[in-house]
């Protein structure tokens, strides 16, 4: 047995029937289908399976990017009915630090968002300013319409799940004068010249064009990153994690834990901090 197109289409059917998030249907498929071009005409079997991941970690994958590569391509193997061809996730020591390479700090927040309207790119900056200010996720971006700016709160639907995200009144302000002057009388306020709302990869697009002009490394810059910036900005005013766990939309407190991870560096000055070594 081998992996077809149409096994593929299938298990696409079957993504969508699960409701997963578009974004999760299309990294899952581009990992499986990769799989399945690497495999070729061979038999599938438990020890082909195992060589893939041999096989990423030869290509230089982070162990992260291969368990996420795996989660993927057992998925399809239970939905196939060879659940003998699974493999076991690499194990991970959870990590002490965040990266400091790519820890975006708020001057530089401040430094993309400033370089986007000195250029006229008003859309980009206020969209940067609502994903740091509130923290949603760039596939929850759609949610923030005109009629969410005028409650002053989002309601988005996503994973099975509803939550609520109130809006910073400023921020509500700055929406309501950039969808007024749009001539954008409802609907999602970010959106391209069609009217459709934006795709995450043209959000990505935008924010890493305006990197140089910021003076910010473009590693730096994914909306990911300026979620992880509201999450510590909102904990150092908090110190409540159960709170900003509901707020980004965690079910598991482990997760959000992930977010507040100190970078080695402030690690050392809190250790100084102790004076416990004289």
């Amino acid at each position: 047995m081998t992996i077809t197109k149409e096994d593929l289409n299938a298990y696409r059917s079957h993504l969508r029937a699960e409701e997963r998030s578009a974004a999760t249907i299309a990294k899952y498929l581009h990992d499986v289908a990769a799989f399945a071009l690497w495999l070729g005409e061979r038999a599938l079997t438990k020890e082909a399976a195992a060589d893939w991941k041999q096989e990423l970690l030869r290509r230089g994958q982070a162990p992260a990017t291969v368990n996420a590569a795996l989660a993927a391509l057992n998925g399809l193997f239970r939905f196939l009915g060879r659940e003998d061809c699974r493999v076991k996730f690499l194990k991970v020591q959870r990590r002490a630090f965040r990266d400091e390479s790519r820890e975006l700090t708020q001057g530089e927040y401040t430094a993309l968002v400033s370089a986007a309207r000195a250029r006229g790119r008003t859309r980009l900056a206020l969209l940067i300013e609502t994903i740091g200010g509130t923290g949603v996720r760039v596939s929850e971006v759609a949610y923030i319409t005109v009629e969410a700016a005028e409650r002053g709160r989002a309601e988005i639907a996503l994973k099975g799940k509803i939550r609520t995200i109130l809006l910073p009144a400023k921020l509500c302000r700055k929406l309501l004068k950039y969808s007024k002057a749009q001539h954008i009388d409802r609907g999602a306020i970010f959106r391209t010249a069609t009217g459709k709302p934006l795709s995450r990869r043209q959000i990505w697009g935008e924010m890493k064009a305006i990197c140089k002009a910021a003076g910010v490394e473009p590693s730096k810059v994914f909306p990911h990153n300026l979620r992880h910036l509201f999450a510590v900005a909102f904990y150092r005013v908090s110190r409540d994690i159960v709170k900003l766990a509901d707020v980004l939309g965690h079910s598991s407190i482990e997760t959000t834990r992930i977010y507040l991870m100190t970078t080695e560096k402030e690690h050392q000055r809190q250790l100084d901090r102790l004076r416990l070594v004289s």
